[in-house]
């Protein structure tokens, strides 16, 4: 029994610290697209919402855009993305940024290095919290005990 006292927040730390790294990945891959992605016009095929929640809970819904362009090699993608502007809707043409040796990480969100630090670091501070609240919870269980 006392070992759950320690499996359980361990087990949360190491979900928080993987979050973490996919959180830093996500937007250190978003930044490099920005800086240094080529660009290709891309079309909207389809948007979307995502709608979680409800009973008890609040209900959150979620903007998606289904997005194609070619490559200059002349490779056809689609991708998926969460977010982006709501004035976009199937059969608009955007401009798709992509990396030439991964185009399937492309995006069509305009730059803004701003909003992504803010949330990047918002969500690493969250993590971080809870990372600290397990910490502090297996050492004053192992004080207690």
């Amino acid at each position: 029994m006392d070992a759950l006292l320690y499996l359980v927040p361990g087990v949360i730390t190491a979900g928080c610290v993987f979050g973490a790294v996919q959180v830093i990945r996500r937007a250190l891959r978003t930044s490099r697209l920005w800086a240094h992605g080529l660009t290709a016009e891309g079309r909207c095929l389809n948007t979307y919402m995502k709608t979680s929640g409800g009973n008890d809970a609040a209900v959150r819904s979620t903007l998606h855009h289904v997005y194609e362009f070619t490559t200059r090699e002349g490779q056809s993608f689609r991708f998926d993305e969460v977010g982006g502007d709501s004035t976009v809707v199937a059969g608009d043409h955007v401009v798709v940024r992509y990396l030439a040796e991964r185009p399937q990480w492309a995006t069509a969100l305009e730059p803004s290095r701003g909003r992504l630090i803010l949330g990047t670091g918002g969500l690493i501070v969250f993590l971080g919290v809870m990372v600290v609240g397990c910490v502090l919870f297996a050492v004053s269980a192992h004080s207690a005990l």
